[in-house]
């Protein structure tokens, strides 16, 4: 659907009222930058673009400004924060809004205005009469996270525009290492496109080479090396988390999350959800949940909750300083090697 915005956008198909909402703010920023960029020309800005906090100015002043001509150029950009009258949200705001106003102004907006309602809610409210009349009368971006597949079309279709290519392996390495966020992705595709002028291809090796793990990362990698009871390889990535000065409780804490994702995945997947069902009880990005799923492969329930206490053991004696904070994590990997060897054998 995002395309479809993009393409009438950029061949100047403009609607007079737009309304973009969800959790992708990334998606948002950039299609509002087109927009502004597309239909206003950059010298008219300062006279011809305005912005407003609706938790802050009602919406019948914001109107008089958007039925006023514009006095350079042929059309001028509203946008409007925080709409959320659009929604069953309670707010602090104290703003009172003639929605009846917004109502009338729909049916019959002015040709030479663009008004654009941006919130960060991930829902509308359905059942109210104004967000029914501006689903009908506006142009609509519900700015989803992304699925797995998304992300990789969203990654090839950014080399493409930098023109190079990646491969299938690249894409997957990429979500591995750089995670779900898309403005990251985004830059990390722009930064290896310059990388691999030449060749014009962005291979796994390249992503592996150039690609800055989160620190949520490496602790995928770091727990993805204790389940496999490598425990010399998950050592050195914790020492390599040491010298960049990370903090060995936010490490824990990090680790202790990540079990907890593999136990609920796991509790979730034997009552019969599938992937995207638990995606959507638990909050996270159904790449995590896939991730999850496959080392929880590893684990009996019973197993995964010793887990689960030995780390809130740690934590316990780390905010309480009985024992060095390193030691402590060092233990607990060797602890857990223990059990996983006493299994294997």
């Amino acid at each position: 659907m995002v395309e479809e915005l993009w393409k009438n956008i950029k061949k100047k198909r403009f609607s007079s009222i737009y309304l973009f909402y969800g959790a992708e703010t990334f998606l948002i920023n950039e299609t509002k930058q087109l927009l502004i960029q597309s239909a206003i020309d950059i010298n008219e800005e300062d006279f011809n673009l305005s912005s407003y906090d609706l938790e802050e100015t009602p919406i019948e002043a914001i109107l008089e400004d958007a039925e006023t001509i514009p006095f350079f150029g042929e059309r001028k950009i509203i946008v409007l924060h925080n709409p959320f009258f659009l929604t069953a949200e309670k707010t602090k705001s104290k703003v009172e809004h003639d929605i009846k106003k917004l109502e009338v102004y729909l049916k019959e907006p002015p040709p030479y205005t663009i008004l654009l309602l941006i919130g960060s809610f991930e829902k509308l409210d359905e059942r109210k009469k104004i967000t029914k009349e501006l689903k009908k009368n506006a142009e609509v971006l519900e700015a989803k996270k992304l699925t797995e597949a998304e992300l990789k079309k969203w990654m090839r279709q950014r080399a493409a525009f930098n023109k190079v290519e990646m491969d299938e392996e690249a894409l997957d390495t990429m979500l591995h290492l750089a995670g779900t966020n898309l403005f990251l992705l985004t830059s990390e595709v722009d930064k290896m496109a310059l990388y691999v002028q030449d060749s014009h291809l962005i291979t796994k090796e390249i992503v592996e080479e150039l690609v800055a793990k989160s620190l949520e990362q490496n602790i995928f990698s770091l727990v993805d090396k204790i389940i496999s009871r490598k425990i010399e390889d998950a050592l050195r990535i914790y020492y390599d988390l040491m010298k960049q000065n990370e903090e060995p409780l936010k490490i824990l804490a990090i680790i202790t999350n990540q079990f907890r994702l593999i136990y609920q995945v796991k509790g979730l997947s034997k009552a019969g959800y599938g992937q995207q069902q638990i995606a959507s009880v638990l909050k996270v990005h159904p790449f995590r949940v896939k991730l999850a799923a496959g080392q929880a492969q590893r684990f009996s329930e019973k197993e995964l909750l010793a887990c689960i206490n030995l780390f809130a053991e740690a934590d316990y004696g780390m905010k309480t300083g009985s024992m060095n904070k390193h030691m402590i994590i060092e233990m607990i990997f060797f602890q857990i090697h223990d059990r996983f060897n006493k299994k294997a054998h």
